[in-house]
Order: structure tokens, then C-alpha cells, then sequence
């Protein structure tokens, strides 16, 4: 079975999604493709209402998944939720790049993120502790969704900025890597950012295309003299 949420950086209905392997011995693997955003959490709750009585170990694979945001978070608590009120066996596996980055920052352990995962709290804590908690989790989630969000950016950026590379590979006969520290040099030189330099860039090499911008121009000339 497999079942689809929304991505806000596709734009369309396949990320992510759940494919499900029931085996005759009781064991479930899950494994979840594309990316955990919005909606996983209910996805993946789907799936887990839908396992049959006789599972008693659920596996997930996670190398699949290529990029998660702090609703990652929220699929880890529906699992660890599961695995509390049913005593199933729950084991995650094979976290790699983007995703086992925001465990990093979360501070679970990346290859069992389980053991570090969130429940609620004893009804005999102390309120005290019960906030602190909150106040940490809190943190947590708001230096994560900086960072989603700069990735975010990233990921909007990339095309124009490889074309700017291009660019600068194809009129002055460099590597892709030297083009890449020219725009940064470049960028850094004029106070820019590098999304504006490489706009600008793009936009000078179309035909009868605006010329760069003084401090722009002096920039890159001085990173261009630098390569050398």
C-alpha cells in the first residue's frame, strides 16, 4: 500500500510516499520516499492504522527520503506514539544526507532516533520540568526551520546560479569549481547577494541585456584577477 501528501517544494501529489511489505512472521518495513513535509505525520499514521494485528516489529527504511523539514519531527513522534501504545518493535534505518542532518541539529541519535524521540511527559513531573522541556523542544524546532528555510532558498537559487557559472566557464575559460568561488569572491566583495550576482550575470549575457552594475563589474574583475 502506499499513501501521499502535498509537498510545498514539488508542488505535486507523490511526496512522500509509503510503500508498505507486510511479511507472514509479523514484520512490517516502511518505506517512505521523496520528502517528509507537511502531511507525513498523517501519512504515516494511515499506514500505521492500517497494519494488520498480527505485526509485531515495524522496520523503516529511510534511504529513500531526501529531504525533510521539522514536520520530520512530528513523523518520528506518531512512530514513537505507536510504539508505546502497542509495545511493537520499531527500528529506523539508513538516514542519510539532508535528513540525518536534522537529527544532528535535533540531537538524536542517527542511528536510533527513536531512543531520543519525544513522548509526553509524566503526569508526576514537575511543571518545571515539563516547561523547560517545552521551552528546549521549542529551541530545537525554531533553529531546524532556519535552517529548512535557508535550504529552502537554496534550493530556489540553484538554477540561475548555474547558469551564471556557465557563464563565466564559457567567457573566461575556467572550472566549474573556480566559477563558483569567482561569483562568491564576487559576492562578497560588493556586499551582494550571491542569487543577485549570479540574476545580474544571467541577465548581461542576454543580447542587448543590461550591463552589471559599477560595483558589481569592480567585484568580479577583482575575483577574476585573484584566479590568477
Amino acid at each position: 500500500m502506499t499513501s501521499a501528501a502535498l509537498s510545498p517544494l514539488a508542488g505535486r501529489l507523490n511526496t512522500p510516499s509509503i510503500d508498505c511489505r507486510v511479511d507472514p512472521d509479523g514484520r512490517a518495513t516502511l518505506s517512505p520516499r521523496g520528502e517528509l513535509v507537511h502531511g507525513c505525520a498523517d501519512s504515516l499514521a494511515g499506514e500505521l492504522a492500517a497494519l494488520p494485528d498480527t505485526v509485531h516489529r515495524i522496520d523503516l527504511d529511510m534511504s529513500g527520503v531526501v529531504f525533510m523539514d521539522t514536520a520530520g519531527l512530528q513523523f518520528l513522534d506518531v512512530l514513537n506514539d505507536h510504539r508505546h501504545r502497542y509495545g511493537t518493535t520499531v527500528t529506523t534505518r539508513n538516514w542519510r544526507g539532508q535528513p540525518r542532518r536534522i537529527l544532528e541539529l535535533a540531537g538524536l541519535d542517527t542511528t536510533d532516533p527513536l531512543h531520543g524521540a519525544t513522548c509526553p511527559a509524566p503526569e508526576s513531573a514537575p511543571r518545571s520540568a515539563t516547561s523547560a522541556v517545552a521551552r528546549e523542544r521549542a529551541e530545537q524546532l525554531h533553529v531546524l526551520q532556519e535552517e529548512v528555510d535557508q535550504l529552502r532558498q537554496a534550493i530556489a537559487s540553484r538554477p540561475v546560479i548555474d547558469q551564471a557559472r556557465g557563464i563565466l566557464m564559457a567567457t573566461h575559460a575556467c572550472t566549474s569549481d573556480e566559477a563558483w568561488h569567482i561569483l562568491r569572491e564576487t559576492s562578497q566583495l560588493s556586499n551582494t547577494k550571491l542569487r543577485t550576482v549570479a540574476e545580474a550575470l544571467t541577465a548581461g549575457a542576454e543580447p542587448d541585456g543590461p550591463a552589471l552594475p559599477p560595483d558589481l563589474r569592480r567585484a568580479l574583475r577583482t575575483a577574476l584577477s585573484r584566479r590568477h
